[in-house]
Order: structure tokens, then C-alpha cells, then sequence
């Protein structure tokens, strides 16, 4: 029976210990040599001293070690913090301290950048270095540091630790809007659940690209719902668009999930021929896919199936839609998965009618987390019960209430708006971003879009698009008369900041927050 994250892993080396599980480059491994990979890496934690539920951190790139590393976290009964490699160090120090890791697994290159950050984090006491070592323990540190071969081939075999579906087993650290990133709670239980997407027909025969970061809820969920199959999962850590076709060509990848601005970047690549009769699904997460780049998608691969998918990193997943309507609505991020209740509610937690804003709020089932940690404040604020949802005299179930803003049609698809604090207040109106952007998508004239709200002392906000061309020779006005031609003078920009390229967060996704702060005055 599956209760522990690792289990997906040892299940399938059981039953199937030749079939190929990950690969990355030119090795590849099975799910046998895996597994055996894993356990030796669980004893050598055992070894260093790690007991249940102690926190472990993985500060790598992508590779097979990174995976052995965090299911090796799992088996030794510890709960294992992935952290984004593109972080810079004060960032890593962050969440080294708030959650007290006591094991850091990373490279030499990065433990030499962090070791100004590691003297501040007192409850480190061990680091495994991957790959070359290249430099001398400091004689002075707090820490030891130990090479990952020494960590793999611990000569005891150290007995496996009971561990219910309900322990600790991952956390996650999310930006949020404001504040620093806190940490979401993941039991084992939730971990186990976010490879149960039947939707997407996973199968063994299945080729999986895992180009999000580990660090982010969906490019976790690449690995678990991979390993639940039974499926070959290729590991990449993205550079430049073209790897992606590149890849996928190679290995003859059937499955990819991006965020919508890692699309944008990779839909007009070069598709080579065989990564188009290939790929069986490509599916979108972390917000609504702009019409013009999902069109792209479906003449590019015109046999692949499209999902787009709605989720929180508080439950992973909550809703998809079933390709069967996505001619039909385009714009929608469809209804809830089969497990989970997903509702549009005003802020009293009454069911919004058909057409009315309110807040997206996840309701049941097993992929909401346990909440933040070390937070009980703000995991009160996110994590309540709906009033009036739930069995009569029953305990109150608990909710996850996003800080999202959506609506539902007459048939109960529901369309996603945007965040809470993306809102942009105009003349009376309230505006969502994404709407603004998609407009400027489908003039053909810009590669990315940001909409922000830049305040006014007459209209309370006003508009400013910031945008990437498409082309070199650019013309703003040209740009401007093509929108206004489609939404309401109000929804216009007023302004227009063109640069190369938009920043992009450690997810993939724009930094909104960033552009604010720079051009949102």
C-alpha cells in the first residue's frame, strides 16, 4: 500500500525493476538501480543522524542524484525542502533558517557561494556535496561536509521508520505577493495524491518532460505522477528554448507541462517531426493560457491532446478541462478534479451566481496541504472551512481560499481572472490583467505582456502594459489603435514600456511583482 512518497518509487522496482524510470543527458537509470540508489542514500542519512520528520534540503540542479536526494528524504522518514537552484544565496538562507534544516545536499559551486549565508544557519550540521569537490572543509565551520559517495554507500542498513499518510513529507516555498516565500506543508498523503491525475490516461509507455523546476509544485508533480505510472521521466534544467524540441525529439517525449509564459518562449521553436508525432498531451498550469499561444499549440501538434489546469501549490491540483470543450471555451480552466470541490464564493463563502466575481476556493479532497509552516496565522487566514459546505453536525472540512478571482458560466465552467492584488481599479471599473494582456496577445504584435495599475489621483488607477515585440520595429501607436478597437476605452493603456524581454520569476512564470516595483509608479 502506498503511504510514503517513496513508495511510488519502490512499488515500480518491485514489479518492474528494468523498465527505465529517469534519465538525464546520457544516463539513464531504471527503476531497480533507482531504487537501490534511493535506500542507499536513506541509510546514509540515517547514518548522519536524521530522524523523523528533520527537514533536508536539495539545492541542486536537475540530475539524478537531485531525485535520489529527495526520495532518499522520504525512505529515511525526513520531510525534504526542494529549493529552486536560481535562487541567490541570501534567498536560500531564508528558508534554510525558517524551517530549521539540519542536512543540505547541493554542489561544491553553490556551497561556495552560500558559505557566508551558511554561518547564519545554526541548525545545519551537515552538508553533502554532489559532484567534485573543490575546495577544503572550512575548519571553522559549524557543519561537516561529506561527499555524496561517502552519503550512498553507508555500509548499515538502517531500519525503515514507520511513516503514516498524514507525516511530513515535502515543503514547498512559495513567493506569495507580499512578505517573504513561507513554506506549504505536504504530507505524504498530499504527495501521493498529486500523481492520481487519471485525466491525463498517464501509462507506463509513457515519456515525461520535467523541464519546471522541482521546487514548484507542478514540476514536482512531473516526478510523482511519472513514478506513479510507471513511466520514463527525461530531467532537464532549462536554458534556451530550443532544448525543449530538442529533447523531446530525442527521447520521444509524450507528455509536457509548462506554465503559460514558458509556452510563449518555446511554441514558435522548431518543432522537429518526431517530437510532433510523439507528443500525446501538453497541458498548462499556474494561470490561463493566452488564446493566440493555445491556437499555436494545436497547429503545432494537431494530434496532441491540450489539458488546461488550475492549481495552488496550498492543493496542487484543482481543476482541468476536459479537451472536449476546448474549442468551445478556451478561456476556461474547466471544473474541479474528480477529488475535490472547487467553488466560486463571495467573501461570506456563498456560492457566487453564474457571471459574478468572486474568490476561487478549493473545497475537499486530499491535495490540500497542511498549511505553512511554522505559521499558524496566516495558515488560519488560507486554510478555513466554507460555511454551510460539508456533511450537517459533522466536522467543519477545511478549504483552501486562493486570493484568486474567477467566475463560473451557466454550466458551471469556471475563468480564471486573476489574483486578488493583480487587480487594476480604473474610472469605477475593476479590470483584470489578464484580460488587457490577452488583447495585446492577439494583435500579433507582442511575444510577452504585463498589465499593471499605476495609480491616479483622478481615476484611482490607470493602465500601463509593459511588453516584449515581436519584432525588432516596433510601433506602440499601431499597437494601441488595434486594442482599442476591441475593449472599452477604460481598459486601453495609457502607457506602454517596451523592453527585450519581461523577467520571469524561478518558476517560469513573469515577475509581476518585479515589474511593479518598476514600473507600477
Amino acid at each position: 500500500m502506498r503511504t510514503s512518497l517513496h513508495h511510488l518509487l519502490e512499488d515500480r522496482a518491485r514489479s518492474h525493476p528494468d523498465s527505465p524510470a529517469v534519465t538525464f543527458k546520457h544516463e539513464t537509470m531504471t527503476y531497480g538501480a533507482l531504487w537501490e540508489e534511493v535506500a542507499s542514500v536513506a541509510a546514509g542519512y540515517a547514518e548522519l543522524g536524521v530522524t523523523h520528520g528533520q527537514r533536508i534540503a536539495v539545492f541542486l540542479d536537475k540530475r539524478i542524484e537531485t531525485v535520489a536526494a529527495i526520495y532518499g528524504a522520504s525512505a529515511a522518514g525526513a520531510a525534504v525542502v526542494p529549493v529552486n537552484p536560481l535562487l541567490r544565496p541570501v534567498q536560500v538562507g531564508h528558508i534554510l533558517r525558517d524551517c530549521e534544516v539540519r542536512v543540505l545536499v547541493t554542489s561544491a559551486e553553490r556551497l561556495a557561494l552560500m558559505r557566508d549565508e551558511l554561518a547564519s544557519c545554526p541548525a545545519i550540521e551537515h552538508v553533502v556535496v554532489v559532484g567534485a569537490r573543490n575546495e577544503e572543509e572550512e575548519p571553522t565551520a559549524r557543519y561537516r561536509v561529506h561527499g555524496w559517495e561517502t552519503v550512498r554507500e553507508s555500509a548499515n542498513a538502517a531500519p525503515r521508520p514507520n511513516i503514516s499518510d498524514r507525516d511530513l513529507a515535502v515543503i514547498i516555498y512559495t513567493s506569495g505577493s507580499t512578505g517573504k516565500p513561507k513554506g506549504v506543508m505536504l504530507s505524504h498523503g498530499n504527495a501521493i495524491a498529486t500523481s492520481m491525475q487519471p485525466y491525463l490516461g498517464n501509462t507506463a509507455d509513457d515519456v515525461i518532460l520535467v523541464a519546471l523546476p522541482l521546487s514548484f509544485d507542478a514540476g514536482f508533480c512531473q516526478l510523482t505522477l511519472a513514478f506513479a505510472a510507471g513511466a520514463h521521466a527525461i530531467l532537464m534544467n532549462y536554458l534556451f528554448p530550443g532544448d525543449v524540441p530538442r529533447l523531446c525529439a530525442k527521447h520521444g517525449v509524450t507528455g509536457i507541462t509548462c506554465v503559460a509564459p514558458l509556452w510563449i518562449q518555446i511554441v514558435d521553436q522548431k518543432w522537429p517531426d518526431q517530437a510532433k508525432a510523439s507528443l500525446r498531451y501538453f497541458a498548462t498550469t499556474g494561470g490561463r493560457m493566452p488564446k493566440t499561444v493555445l491556437e499555436k499549440l494545436r497547429e503545432v501538434f494537431p494530434s496532441a491532446t491540450p489539458f488546461l489546469m488550475y492549481g495552488m501549490t496550498e492543493a496542487f491540483r484543482s481543476t482541468y478541462l476536459d479537451p472536449a470543450e476546448v474549442d468551445r471555451r478556451p478561456d476556461s480552466i474547466g471544473k474541479a478534479v474528480p477529488t475535490a470541490e472547487v467553488l466560486v464564493v463571495r467573501p461570506d463563502g456563498s456560492v457566487c451566481d453564474p457571471g459574478e466575481e468572486g474568490e476561487l476556493v478549493h473545497h475537499g479532497g486530499p491535495h490540500i496541504s497542511l498549511g505553512y509552516w511554522n505559521d499558524p496565522e496566516r495558515t488560519a487566514e488560507r486554510f478555513r472551512p466554507v460555511p454551510g459546505r460539508g456533511e450537517p453536525g459533522g466536522p467543519a472540512e477545511r478549504a483552501v481560499w486562493s486570493g484568486d478571482r474567477a467566475v463560473t458560466d451557466d454550466e458551471g465552467f469556471i475563468y480564471f481572472i486573476g489574483r486578488r492584488d493583480w487587480m487594476i481599479k480604473t474610472s469605477g471599473y475593476r479590470i483584470s490583467p489578464t484580460e488587457v494582456e490577452e488583447v495585446a496577445y492577439s494583435t500579433g504584435l507582442v511575444r510577452d505582456a504585463v498589465a499593471l495599475g499605476v495609480d491616479d489621483e483622478t481615476l484611482g488607477q490607470r493602465v500601463r502594459l509593459v511588453v516584449a515585440p515581436v519584432e525588432t520595429e516596433f510601433d506602440t501607436e499601431m499597437l494601441l489603435k488595434e486594442m482599442k478597437s476591441q475593449i472599452p476605452l477604460y481598459m486601453v493603456p495609457s502607457s506602454v514600456v517596451v523592453l527585450d524581454s519581461l523577467p520571469r520569476n524561478p518558476n517560469g512564470k513573469f515577475d509581476r511583482a518585479l515589474l511593479r516595483e518598476e514600473f507600477g509608479t
